[in-house]
């Protein structure tokens, strides 16, 4: 389906990820009209995981990427960082519902994104601050969390994946608080700085494409044999075309009343010592906890020349007009100031320096919105909540299908089931928020 795109991307608040990095780049918007081997939609994890596959498979053609706003101001650079390997089904009360073949499935897929972004970040030179293979650990605050984590811990170790249960003094040394009970510790998870990654891709790719900011798609038709992309102040035309953008994908007219849009929200603190108090009493230089209730609060420690933060996550709404307002992200900020306080009470002087909202696009049963579309139109959205992954495996699967590359992976990946069916609004609009505030509910300390 061509035509008028419905909506563009609306952020709200500053990401503090994007707030404390450096870009080393002018911004370009497209001005005239451009002819092209291959059009990017979208800037992100996708549509720049699939820019470098095609520069690997179809070195010097031409390939242009267009985005609504400013690289890594969007939904790619507020995200927490986390690139996990392991199941991370967020639709789901437990993150690994799945039977033990799907499990490994999954983890064999999640492993080939990393290892594409972990050449990427080699070849590009990105340091260990932007690229961090640390693992994670998931932190329990409660019985209940703790159970959670030894249900989690018996799924992976049924099919041979390692992990390592943590009790609270282990907890205690790597954080510094007394908050929590115990943590599972899984290996595979890279720690990034989301803006900075993508920065370095874009800079890593330099010449091989043509990047236009602020150059949102405001027509999407077909002419000919070609696909014409209309912007403010010009047209991309090319044979082929990649959407990356996530639950926008709606807004092109596909996969409708199948994406579920929900929100979640981060505050960054200010920079303090990590040789002061506040250093101290939040342990380790770096560390990264997800909550063992996937409703609960994630919350990372990054350190730069001798300065540390906390990033603080928690809440989700489902929002399917894909916006929210500024004074929501402001109200639930106030909560996760109470939340870090009850962590870490040395910190109550050390205010939040950046709060955001970021978009994440859910299934009803955990499927990526992916495939062609149309004829050379082909949809890489619907990241599952795990956006740095399943994103980035996304775009390197559009490419391999657009350019016939197939191989086992592709097939693996294209043959999933297509995103399910949702309620029609409002009864979507009210179940799914409902559950979401019983989950929520339910996670107690845990948030």
């Amino acid at each position: 389906m061509s035509g008028v795109v419905k909506r563009l991307p609306v952020n709200a608040g500053t990401s503090g990820w994007e707030a404390i990095s450096t870009r080393n780049f002018a911004v370009r918007t497209l001005d005239g009209d451009v002819l092209a081997d291959w059009l990017i939609v979208g800037a992100g994890f996708a549509g720049l995981s699939a820019a470098r596959r095609l520069t690997q498979l179809r070195p010097g053609e031409k390939i242009v990427v267009l985005d609504a706003g400013d690289v890594a101001k969007g939904t790619a650079g507020r995200n927490s960082g986390y690139m996990i390997d392991v199941p991370h089904n967020l639709s789901s009360g437990e993150y690994s519902v799945a039977d033990a073949q799907s499990t490994a499935s999954e983890i064999a897929q999640n492993r080939l994104a990393i290892a594409f972004a972990a050449d990427a970040a080699a070849e590009y030179g990105m340091s260990k601050g932007t690229f961090d293979p640390s693992g994670k650990i998931n932190a329990a605050a409660t019985p209940r969390g703790l159970t959670l984590n030894e249900n989690y811990r018996t799924s992976l170790s049924r099919i041979g994946e390692k992990c390592e249960l943590l009790d609270k003094a282990q907890m205690r040394a790597i954080t510094g608080s007394e908050y929590y009970l115990g943590g599972l510790y899984t290996p595979g998870a890279v720690m990034i700085q989301p803006a900075d990654y993508i920065f370095g891709l874009v800079g890593g790719l330099g010449s091989k494409i043509e990047l236009y900011e602020r150059s949102p798609v405001l027509e999407l038709n077909r002419r000919g044999a070609h696909w014409q992309a209309r912007s403010n102040r010009g047209t991309i035309t090319a044979p082929k075309v990649i959407l990356g953008v996530n639950g926008h994908i709606q807004s092109f007219g596909h996969f409708q009343h199948r994406l579920m849009h929900i929100f979640t929200y981060a505050s960054m603190t200010a920079a303090y010592a990590q040789q002061g108090e506040g250093g101290r009493a939040t342990g380790a230089e770096r560390w990264a906890l997800l909550p063992s209730d996937p409703m609960g609060a994630t919350v990372r420690k990054i350190c730069n020349q001798g300065k540390a933060r906390i990033v603080i996550r928690t809440r989700f709404t489902y929002d399917p007009s894909l916006r929210v307002s500024d004074q929501r992200v402001g109200r639930i900020s106030s909560e996760q100031r109470r939340s870090l306080d009850a962590r870490f009470p040395e910190l109550r002087g050390v205010p939040f320096e950046h709060r955001w909202a970021g978009a994440l696009c859910l299934s009803r049963n955990h499927a990526p919105a992916f495939g062609e579309v149309e004829e050379n139109l082909y949809s890489a959205c619907c990241e599952n909540g795990l956006g740095t992954v399943k994103s980035t495996l996304a775009g390197m699967m559009a490419a391999d299908l657009a350019t016939n590359s197939f191989s086992q992976d592709l097939e693996n990946y294209r043959h999933q089931p297509k995103p399910s069916r949702i309620p029609p609004e409002p009864f979507a609009w009210l179940g799914i928020n409902s559950v979401i505030r019983l989950q929520e509910l339910r996670a107690g300390r845990e948030r």
